[in-house]
Formats: structure tokens, C-alpha cells, sequence
């Protein structure tokens, strides 16, 4: 059964209803609030959906209400957040621009020789989306070859469509197509100029469920996704980790997750 996502409740609203606390909107400059409160700064990256999107000129998603309810179980406070193209996520961090990425960041090694994070919270695997009834149904990556590949830079998708079909010589460099944002990817799928988006699973479920585009097939790479935090910031790490804890031993984490992925 595909999931159902429901955005006609707004985020803060949601918060509130729920007991999961939101949080005003500081400054977007890391620093001492008082004694007790050291302000953060998020970051994300929209078009991600469910996870992180804009509708109706609100950031909105899974990402969004998860941290907002891990940092008020901790003694830090959440600014305003920030939003960068996926890619420009990890320097934004190391560079002291935000203080904790939300971006359905899988951890793996490549990334943690450069940042660090906070426990798993989130299981994916990669999904192949197609146009939906297209003469085009790869059951794998041997039927790819001849074909227009896209993904969103800085991906495990993109690594999937590196290893698998460009450095694996099925498909030519020419053949792949690199986006900002994984929505312009979808829009240019429906429009016929690639044949295939390379993607994380759930979100290739929202996709699914909203766009005329389908699942070809799934890719299991076991991935989690998790907060990322910069290598020194070990302090925020453990009350990321304390506060994801807490919220997924009450009853938060389960009507977040309702919330943007609940089925029909």
C-alpha cells in the first residue's frame, strides 16, 4: 500500500497538538541565550519530501518536527533554520554556518572522515522511479544502458547511479544528469528528458503517491539516517542522542512518523 501524507496541518500546529514542543525562531547565530540555553542553528535541504519541503511558503517535514522535538527534550535551543542545496550541507557545517544538519543524511564512512552524527534515526533503501505506465520498467541496472539516469548531487542516490550503471560502463557520463533538488530531478522525468531517478525509497514513495511516476525496483543498501554534527561538538552529539532517545521512548516520535507517513 503506498503512503499517504498529509499536509493541511501546519508544522507549529502539529507541535503543539502533539506536546512536542516547537520552537521560536531566534537569531540563526549560534551563541548563549543565558545560562542555561546555548542557541543552534539548523540546516536542511527542501525538496525532499516528506522529510523536508516547502508548502505554502512554510518549511515543512519529518526532519523539520523530528529535531524540533529532540532539541526541547535538551537544554539547547533551535533558531531559525537555514537551507542549503544538499550538497552544500557538510561545508555549511564545517565552516560554522549551522550547527547540526536535518537532511535525511545517511551516515556513512565517507562522511563521517569529515563531520559527525548523532545516533540513527531513520532505515532506508534506494528505489529506481520511472514514468508511471512508461515503456521503460527496469527490473535492474543491466537495462539501464541507452538510458538518461538522474539523481541529486551529493546522494547516496547519486553514488548508486555512480557505482552501478556509469563506472560499471553501462551508461556514459553524458547519460547522467546532476540536480540540486530531487523535485527538478521528478519534473524533468515526467517531462521524458531522463528515463530515471535514483532515490531513497521512502521519498520515492511521496513521489509516487503525488507524481505520475512509479517504482521500478529497489536497490537494499540498509542505509540510516541520522543528525549531523561537527567532529569537535561532542556535547551536542550526546544531548542530540539523549533527546532522540526521549522522544522516541514517548509517544513524539510515533505521531511524527504517523504524521508524514502514515497509510491511507
Amino acid at each position: 500500500m503506498s503512503r499517504h501524507i498529509e499536509t493541511d496541518i501546519s508544522r507549529r500546529t502539529y507541535l503543539k497538538v502533539t506536546g512536542a514542543s516547537s520552537v521560536v525562531g531566534l537569531t540563526g547565530i549560534a551563541g548563549c541565550l543565558g545560562d542555561d540555553s546555548e542557541e543552534i542553528t539548523p540546516g536542511t535541504a527542501p525538496g525532499f519530501p516528506p522529510f523536508e519541503m516547502r508548502e505554502d511558503g512554510e518549511l515543512i517535514g519529518f526532519d523539520i518536527d523530528l529535531l524540533e522535538a529532540v532539541v526541547a527534550e535538551t537544554e539547547y535551543e533551535l533558531g531559525e533554520w537555514d537551507e542549503y542545496e544538499f550538497d552544500g550541507l557538510i561545508p555549511a557545517l564545517t565552516s560554522d554556518q549551522i550547527d547540526v544538519i536535518a537532511a535525511a543524511m545517511t551516515i556513512n564512512p565517507d562522511r563521517q572522515e569529515t563531520i559527525s552524527f548523532s545516533d540513527p534515526y531513520w532505515e532506508s533503501d534506494q528505489a529506481v522511479l520511472v514514468r508511471d505506465g512508461g515503456e521503460f520498467q527496469p527490473a535492474g541496472w543491466d537495462d539501464f544502458e541507452g538510458r538518461r539516469v538522474g539523481a541529486q548531487s551529493g546522494t547516496t542516490g547519486a553514488d548508486q547511479a555512480q557505482q552501478n550503471l556509469i563506472d560499471a560502463g553501462i551508461i556514459d557520463e553524458d547519460d547522467y544528469s546532476s540536480y540540486g533538488n530531487y523535485v527538478f530531478a521528478v519534473e524533468d522525468l515526467e517531462n521524458e528528458n531522463i528515463d530515471a531517478v535514483v532515490i531513497d525509497l521512502p521519498v520515492a514513495e511521496t513521489f509516487a503517491a503525488q507524481r505520475d511516476v512509479e517504482i521500478a525496483f529497489i536497490e537494499e543498501t540498509g542505509e540510516e539516517f541520522g543528525f549531523g554534527v561537527r567532529q569537535a561538538d561532542d556535547d551536542l552529539r550526546e544531548a542530540l542522542n539523549d533527546g532522540l532517545a526521549a522522544v522516541q521512548e514517548e509517544n513524539t516520535y510515533a505521531e511524527i512518523t504517523d504524521r508524514w507517513f502514515g497509510q491511507e
